[in-house]
């Protein structure tokens, strides 16, 4: 069950790359990496998506907002699952971080009237050129 965990004694022989019972072709490389990392773009934006929907649930005490939420933590968290197959945990994970604040800060600025301060955009870059480079360097 622990497999291809540190520690756990085995890598995990269905991962592709590792052992795994069928060839990994350059197609199949290709399509698994960019498929995942659009999937864990996505996923980033749908995390914006809940955490707006969170607010605007004052509590759970409205439907829709309370709906959204469900829908949207629901697909954003199977996203970043799939996509873990394929990235490292630690990349995948700070760039879904990273989409997902920088996306849920600029909605706050642009739809919800929060404070947009020259430091606070130049702090926002900064996550971008962070996730920018995580990709670069994967």
């Amino acid at each position: 069950m622990l497999n291809g965990l540190p520690g756990s004694g085995g890598a995990d022989p269905a991962a592709p790359g590792r052992g795994a019972p069928y060839p990994v072709s350059d197609k199949t490389a290709w399509f698994g990496g960019v498929m995942a990392w659009l999937l864990l773009v996505v996923s980033g934006m749908l995390e914006a998506v809940w955490a707006l929907a969170l607010a605007a649930s004052h509590g759970f005490t409205r439907l829709w907002p309370s709906l959204i939420f469900a829908v949207g933590l629901t697909l954003s968290m199977s996203g970043l699952a799939v996509a873990l197959r394929s990235i490292p945990v630690g990349t995948g994970y700070a760039v879904w971080v990273g989409i997902g604040a920088v996306g849920t800060a600029v909605a706050g600025m642009v739809w919800f009237g929060e404070h947009a301060s020259v430091a606070r955009v130049v702090c926002l870059l900064l996550i971008v050129s962070g996730i920018v480079g995580l990709k670069l360097l994967h």
